[in-house]
């Protein structure tokens, strides 16, 4: 029979196109018709990815930008101090790269911490001096001395861990989550990013928090301090929320309109992007709001907590958000890249983090929430065992080190008052169960319930994952 005698016959692919309209139809109008907050959580994962249940609903990721010195923080290697101011040994060094601001240098003398060490808790977990307020929470703390990089520079080493690729253009570790998981809370982003403001160091772009080759709605949005928290997000002078909630009806029809010829998931992508703008106008405010916090928490996470967009303030509202439903919550504090100048430096970086760092765990746990949130803090690599540049009785600096680093890890599922890994006596390279960024991705994503190795993206002819093709969970980091 010929098409030709029926003109409103639909061809194949424009059926396909209807049909596929339709389907995005019944979603969207499910997530734009949800009717409370506490409606069941929309996820984009296959169920055969979540393969047990979670121990973790939600990560608190505190990233110190710019590479924290191990070795004068929670790596004490007390031969260091004896052999200051001689060579790094060729057998230990063994032929390993350096970067070009120390590669270059006749001479790489070892430079033992100047700080104190000592053990706390019932673990004797042991810690520098400059963490008084961390030693306090010792034994809620997993701090793992033995991860590992290959990023030896700061943009392929924060978007490595960030990402799981050293390239840009990868989704974030947020983005996967909110793609696989979806959100808690319908009036609210399911990954949000805050920085530390006033903060020099190396620069923090936006890709490290975006959503790559995954739809855009599952990219972070990010929380500022002062006005608007988030950009944009506030209606016009003269608009009412009538108004705008008349154009979004208005909009949605057009949008509508479009589905039908052309099934374009960025069009339903766009209407929801809206739509939850539209409820964040009221939810935000709220969240973000700190003046019903009484004034011993204030006392806790330290007097900063009260200047918005310092650490503090953003650790405090950190667990606002985690209360309130937020999958992911990344915080940037830029800082740690001490070359020259470590020990005034890193002081400075400690008496900024220290405190609201510990209270943020302690916070979680007096409410009930650190079991089933996990915290995580820590860098994108390490720092040398040997000075660059000149080596001074009153100052020295680090450079970049990837062959060793120490995070330490608290909450959701991870094993309390426990040390993972070791590094030889020079604090150069891991000796003892190395832990690359791969594992301890592939470790987060097991305790939210996720296999790493399932959940994945088709993209350009193959399936992506965090993880690439590496990875294993590290058992013993699980309690």
């Amino acid at each position: 029979m010929n098409n030709s005698s029926f003109p409103d016959h639909p061809n194949r692919r424009r059926w396909l196109q209807t049909f596929g309209a339709g389907l995005g139809s019944f979603a969207l109008a499910d997530l734009i018709n949800r009717p409370t907050a506490d409606a069941a959580a929309t996820s984009s994962l296959s169920s055969s990815a979540v393969r047990h249940i979670p121990r973790a609903r939600r990560i608190i990721w505190l990233f110190q930008s710019g590479g924290p010195s191990q070795l004068d923080l929670f790596d004490h290697k007390p031969l260091l101090k004896q052999r200051h101011g001689t060579q790094l040994p060729a057998e230990v060094r063994k032929g390993q790269r350096l970067t070009a601001m120390s590669g270059n240098q006749s001479s790489l003398p070892l430079a033992g911490s100047p700080f104190r060490f000592e053990p706390h808790g019932d673990s004797g977990n042991v810690m520098s001096e400059l963490l008084p307020r961390t030693a306090q929470i010792a034994d809620e703390l997993c701090i793992v001395r033995s991860m590992q990089t290959e990023a030896i520079n700061h943009g392929p080493g924060v978007t490595f861990m960030q990402t799981g690729s050293q390239f840009p253009g990868r989704p974030s570790m947020g983005a996967w989550l909110d793609y696989g998981l979806g959100s808690e809370n319908e009036e609210l982003p399911s990954f949000v990013v805050m920085v530390t403001k006033g903060k020099g160091g190396q620069p923090l772009l936006s890709r490290l928090w975006g959503s790559g080759f995954l739809p855009s709605r599952h990219q972070g949005v990010r929380f500022r301090s002062g006005g608007d928290p988030v950009l944009y997000l506030g209606n016009p002078g003269g608009i009412s929320a009538g108004s705008k909630r008349s154009m979004l009806n208005a909009l949605q029809q057009l949008h509508e309109i479009k589905l039908q010829t052309s099934a374009d998931p960025l069009i339903e992508t766009r209407i929801a992007q809206h739509e939850l703008a539209f409820r964040m106008q009221q939810s935000i405010p709220e969240a973000t709001d700190v003046s019903s916090e009484p004034d011993h928490i204030f006392e806790l996470y330290g007097e900063q907590a009260r200047n918005p967009g310092s650490y503090a303030a953003n650790c405090l509202l950190a667990r606002r958000l985690a209360e309130r439903g937020v999958r992911f919550i990344q915080l940037y504090h830029p800082g740690w890249d001490q070359h020259s100048g470590l020990r005034k430096g890193v002081t400075r970086q400690c008496t900024e983090t220290d405190q609201a760092s510990a209270a943020l765990v302690a916070d979680l746990k007096q409410r009930g929430l650190l079991d089933d949130t996990l915290v995580v803090w820590g860098g994108e690599f390490g720092r040398t065992n040997y000075c660059q540049g000149k080596l001074t009785a009153t100052s020295f600096g680090r450079d970049h080190h990837p062959r060793s680093y120490s995070v330490w890890m608290a909450g959701g599922g991870v094993r309390p008052g426990t040390t993972y890994g070791v590094t030889d006596p020079w604090g150069y390279n891991v000796a003892e169960q190395g832990v690359h960024i791969h594992d301890l991705h592939a470790t987060i994503l097991h305790l939210m319930g996720i296999d790493h190795e399932r959940l994945t993206f088709r993209y350009q002819g193959r399936r992506f994952r965090l993880t690439d093709v590496h990875g294993n969970v590290i058992n013993g980091l699980l309690a």
